[in-house]
């Protein structure tokens, strides 16, 4: 995973604002809450507290075949929804979807451009969780390297000095209207989005940065077996799931743990590592992948000192298998039998993989383990947030990720932008770009910036892609640095790892949050000398 220095300052801004009064949220029909709207009036023509304003509908009216249709309520009976109303009716309105690399570097990019006028934007950022994670550091939580603060902060503290709205929610429904014909006159929206808490927000400017979800379920028992490792909610339930293991085998003369890894990508390398080296004698690592090697997307220099790595601590390689199924069985302590799918008093649960070869000369294989986790295969969550009435409103390729100009604009949608694991962008040899955190920066600043010129009538500057490097952790103190501007250039071990967290932390998102992060690390790695230091002081008095 790489990075590049940041290509933004952040001057000083405004202290967030609270959500306005006027949005706050009632409950006058029971158990619903609606947003209080003196301004606007039902279908009927009559005074209400909710709805849509007749402007909308005009702008998103269905044509025969459905497209960009927008459903209005049919009968009085029917639930209103309620409008988020915005604190500025006269300043751009501009939704981000999704917290991560891309949405909100998005927004900080907007936030410290200079806007002439009364142009800069409103900008909402919307998130299902309440923190913005670094996820390339994620394996540092298993590691104990860093604390959760560090990697996950919330998005109000990152958010506190700027001018941007932040809302826990998830998204239900996106309904655009930038794709349809305007009448001469009308001033429309670019359309709303649906929020899973009954929300309606309505915006001029879209930003789609949802990412992608784990594809998990695969094979049989995939989904109930395995654990995916993509957000900190899974961090944390596979070191919970570790810590449990170790705790039941602490002082037994018990079986090693063993934790089974799918997938030698990056994360599976590196998530390999990690636990090996928290395991050490205790346990033992089995990687299974698809291809017979590691990696394969990797530079040669990261590729090399990740199998050196590999190879060098417990970890077996399964390499040229594919999953068949994952089981559970139980173990008797007395007999060591395996009963399958039989739940017996006391025993312990075991989980069982069907390896099936997928090169030719290797015979199939079945493996046992306490822990799996999934790390291959994703997918894009805008194909399920399609209108019902147009479900190609929004332009997918067979991936589900969005087709996107060279602007990063969705196409057919001059008021849409789609960044990060959500759009569908080729580099000039016109292979898809990867989906990692150095992308999503980059396009993160391309957004910012031509979301500043489309709202200000200037021209807008096609996205290029620079590939600066990649990174990968391998320990605690083990890291791999190929940097693509020094050709054959590899950073190993301590040297590798200083560097690597020394560029995670220029990467941190704000100034604030960096400064504490930085004098954090420093302050653990001063601890870390102090305690080598006396562990080498023992040895030597001790074999005196």
């Amino acid at each position: 995973m790489s990075c590049r220095a940041a290509p933004w300052g952040r001057p000083s801004a405004p202290r967030s604002r609270p959500f306005p009064a006027s949005a706050r949220l009632r409950g006058p029909f029971g158990g619903l809450n609606a947003w209080k709207n003196p301004i606007l009036k039902n279908s009927f023509g009559l005074p209400a507290m909710f709805g849509l304003p007749s402007g909308l509908f005009r702008c998103m009216a269905s044509s025969g075949s459905g497209d960009g249709g927008f459903s209005r309520p049919q009968s009085i009976d029917e639930a209103p929804m309620p409008l988020y109303s915005w604190p500025d009716k006269k300043r751009p309105r501009v939704c981000i979807l999704g917290g991560g690399f891309g949405g909100l570097y998005t927004a900080l990019r907007l936030e410290s451009l200079v806007w002439p006028g009364n142009n800069k934007p409103q900008v909402m950022l919307v998130d299902q969780s309440d923190r913005f994670v670094f996820k390339p550091m994620l394996y540092e939580l298993l590691s104990g390297e860093v604390d959760v603060w560090e990697i996950a902060p919330y998005f109000t503290e990152l958010l506190k000095n700027t001018s941007v709205q932040f809302v826990k929610d998830s998204v239900k429904l996106l309904r655009p209207s930038d794709h349809l014909r305007r009448e001469p006159g009308v001033s429309c929206t670019g359309g709303v989005v649906h929020l899973e808490s009954g929300t309606v927000v309505e915006y001029d400017w879209l930003v789609l940065a949802l990412g992608a979800e784990a594809k998990i379920d695969v094979v049989p028992g995939s989904a109930e077996y395995a654990l995916p490792f993509t957000t900190l909610e899974h961090a944390l339930k596979v070191e919970s799931e570790l810590k449990m293991l170790e705790r039941r085998r602490f002082g037994k003369k018990s079986p090693p743990i063993q934790v089974a890894i799918v997938g030698l990508g990056y994360s599976g390398v590196e998530l390999a590592a990690t636990i090996s080296e928290r395991l050490k004698n205790t346990g033992t690592v089995k990687a299974i992948n698809f291809q017979t090697t590691i990696c394969p997307n990797a530079p040669p220099g990261n590729r090399e000192a990740a199998l050196k790595v590999l190879e060098s601590q417990n970890i077996q390689l399964f390499l040229g298998y594919s999953v068949n199924c994952i089981r559970e069985v139980y173990a008797s302590e007395d007999s060591g039998s395996m009963v399958a799918d039989a739940k017996v008093g006391g025993d312990d649960k075991k989980l069982v993989l069907e390896l099936q070869a997928a090169q030719r000369g290797l015979q199939s294989q079945v493996l046992e383990a306490d822990l799996v986790l999934w790390t291959v295969g994703s997918q894009s969550q805008i194909l399920r947030l399609q209108p019902p009435d147009a479900p190609y409103v929004i332009p997918l390729n067979g991936r589900g990720q969005v087709e996107t100009e060279e602007t990063l604009q969705v196409k057919g949608h001059p008021r849409t932008f789609a960044i990060g694991d959500s759009a569908a962008l080729r580099d000039p040899s016109g292979k898809f770009l990867p989906a990692n955190a150095q992308v999503a920066f980059q396009q993160a600043d391309f957004a910012g910036w031509n979301l500043w010129a489309a709202i200000n009538d200037r021209p807008l500057l096609p996205f290029r892609f620079q590939n600066l490097g990649e990174m990968m952790t391998l320990g605690r103190n083990d890291a791999a640095i190929t940097a693509n501007f020094i050709e054959g250039l590899t950073l190993e071990g301590p040297v590798g790892h200083a560097a690597r967290k020394l560029v995670y932390c220029l990467r941190m998102p704000t100034d604030e949050h960096r400064v504490k992060v930085g004098v954090s690390w420093l302050a653990k790695g001063a601890v870390d000398s102090l305690a080598s230091l006396q562990t080498a002081v023992s040895n030597i008095i001790a074999g005196s």
